[in-house]
């Protein structure tokens, strides 16, 4: 081998034992953070305090304690909204809910497919935003608020309590009777989200289920039962009125318009913890129908690698980069430690991104020792047991993800979440480094706006479908 070849490999040797070090430190850091969630879900699920509540048969048809306003904002959503609609009217027989629709001006086609789904209903209340869109999902929740107040001032009649979901979500015929009754004891309530796996899309929007299974059958239900406070995710989530109202006052106080954070990217992660944080008393649900059913929010997750950057860019910047700068590591030491945990997206994208790279540096250090090139140099103790630690900590959240996936999704999705780790994985890279470069635009002033997810699909058209067969 050439003097220059010989000098470029012991270079990537360097460069290869430095991104070793690393990479292996923080997958360490990691694997201690995730067994303690472990074992402390298995200390709960060992003492029945995770297991899922059995519901009585016929709950879904029960009447409704107090009065619940549901909002649904929707910016080019024509494809979806009107199956929403139609699906919440016939999943929920009750009459003392009414569903807030927020539309634009300039956009007619959702405006449109709205008002077809409401077919006339009085439960339906379509609303048309003052500005034209798209402004941010959390300004549009609080012209929707605000059209709520209006309507109690006009009736005399208060609602009880506010839930919200997105515009294609397929929701369970009993999730409002259980909002309604959780909020009975509580002035936040979070139900789980259930992906619904799409056979066009097995491995991009395949891995959401993965993900979202073991975070909503794992993660939440420990911490709801260490106190520690509860994140909503946007969807099949109730606020008490009083204390959303509360909320608003103290927000207008400082010349805020609604509860809900116009300037904040995941609104409702930060409303959920806003709540918990506070006197206010957050809970996490996970509930079964008389059927087994997970009484959850069904919707798809974006079928193509683009679509799910984009989402993910969203979430990690909104959640990590904005969370850090707007809520700050207060609270509790539990808190920060779920803190910790819900900020790592950056950090995790980039210790990826350097296990990948290390997997191309040493491809290549293997091709040139097969040629004959002998510079090899042996692994430190400490590293060694560092190297062992993160292989068997993979091993173990490989078995952890297929034992809640199989158990949700079945045997088959089950062996594909295992198989779905490296598309995470880079999904997660691709959208660490979107996230980070979106948030040092903001720093410069750029002004924030509602990059939403396009939805060409109901779940409730592949549900009447697959009962038809």
């Amino acid at each position: 081998m050439s003097d220059f070849v010989l000098q470029v490999l012991s270079a990537l040797q360097i460069v290869e034992r430095e991104l070793l070090l690393f990479a292996a430190f923080w997958f360490v850091v990691s694997a201690v953070d995730e067994f303690a969630v472990d074992l402390g879900w298995l200390w709960l699920r060992l003492s029945g305090r995770a297991r899922d509540v059995a519901l009585a048969p016929g709950i879904e048809a029960e009447p409704l304690q107090g009065r619940i306003a549901v909002f649904v904002p929707a910016w080019h959503e024509a494809e979806v909204i009107s199956h929403t609609v139609r699906h919440m009217l016939r999943a929920w027989s009750q009459d003392r809910f009414t569903v807030y629709v927020g539309c634009y001006a300039n956009d007619s086609a959702t405006v449109a497919a709205a008002m077809a789904g409401s077919d006339t209903d009085a439960r339906i209340r379509l609303v048309i935003h003052d500005r034209a869109g798209p402004t941010t999902k959390a300004d549009c929740l609080n012209r929707l608020y605000a059209a709520m107040g209006a309507d109690e001032a006009r009736t005399g009649r208060a609602f009880t309590s506010v839930v919200l979901h997105d515009a294609e979500d397929m929701v369970h015929p009993a999730a409002l009777v259980a909002i309604d009754r959780g909020l009975a004891d509580s002035d936040f309530v979070q139900l789980p989200v259930r992906p619904e796996p799409q056979p066009a899309s097995p491995w991009i929007a395949g891995h959401y289920a993965d993900e979202f299974t073991e975070a909503h059958a794992k993660s939440l239900v420990l911490r709801g039962a260490v106190g520690a406070a509860i994140p909503a995710a946007g969807v099949g989530c109730g606020f008490s009125r009083l204390a959303l109202a509360g909320l608003a006052a103290r927000r207008m106080g400082a010349g805020q318009a609604g509860p809900f954070e116009a300037e904040c990217l995941t609104e409702d992660y930060e409303l959920g913890l806003t709540f918990s944080r506070g006197t206010a008393k957050g809970r996490f649900l996970r509930l079964r129908d008389s059927g087994g059913e997970l009484v959850a929010t069904r919707s798809f997750f974006p079928a193509t690698l683009e679509e799910a950057v984009r989402q993910k860019t969203r979430w990690i910047h909104g959640i990590a980069l904005q969370g850090w700068d707007r809520l700050g590591w207060t609270g509790r030491a539990v808190d920060v430690w779920m803190a910790l945990r819900d900020r790592r997206g950056p950090l995790t994208a980039i210790v990826l991104a350097a296990a990948y790279l290390l997997l191309v540096i040493e491809g290549v250090l293997l091709a040139a020792r097969a040629a004959g090139w002998d510079g090899v140099q042996p692994l430190s103790p400490a590293l060694e047991i560092m190297l062992v630690v993160s292989f068997s900590s993979f091993l173990w959240r490989a078995a952890w993800r297929y034992a809640f996936t199989a158990r949700e999704y079945g045997v088959a999705e089950g062996i594909r979440s295992v198989l779905r780790i490296p598309v995470a994985n880079v999904i997660a890279i691709m959208a660490g480094r979107r996230a980070m470069f979106s948030y040092a635009r903001t720093l410069r002033g750029q002004q924030l706006s509602w990059d939403k997810t396009a939805h060409a699909s109901h779940p409730s058209i592949t549900a009447r479908r697959a009962i038809a067969r």
